[in-house]
């Protein structure tokens, strides 16, 4: 069974999730958007968008959700791989 995530993703999604990214960088640099409000956010723009580029259906709404997490896993595993570049630097420098 192939689990690649890219496998289960329609491909004319896959510039959904690249906006989506954008978007919700767009929104945590907005200061009245709450940080946990961003990701209902996008999965609402998400699945929106999927059900008008590829119909009103079930398959279509479960194609947004993955677009939307390929967007914020993306975001998050930028930032906890930015953070961990942080503290072992961080460490190595209280080594010495």
């Amino acid at each position: 069974m192939d689990f690649e995530i890219i496998a289960q993703i329609d491909m004319t999604l896959i510039p959904l999730a690249v906006a989506l990214y954008v978007i919700g960088v767009f929104l945590k640099a907005t200061p009245k958007i709450a940080d946990w409000c961003i990701p209902w956010i996008l999965l609402f723009v998400s699945l929106l968008a999927a059900n008008v580029l590829l119909g009103w259906s079930v398959a279509s709404a479960i194609q947004g959700v993955l677009a939307c997490g390929i967007a914020v896993l993306g975001n998050q595993l930028y930032k906890q791989a930015q953070l961990g570049i942080q503290e072992s630097h961080t460490s190595s420098k209280k080594k010495k």
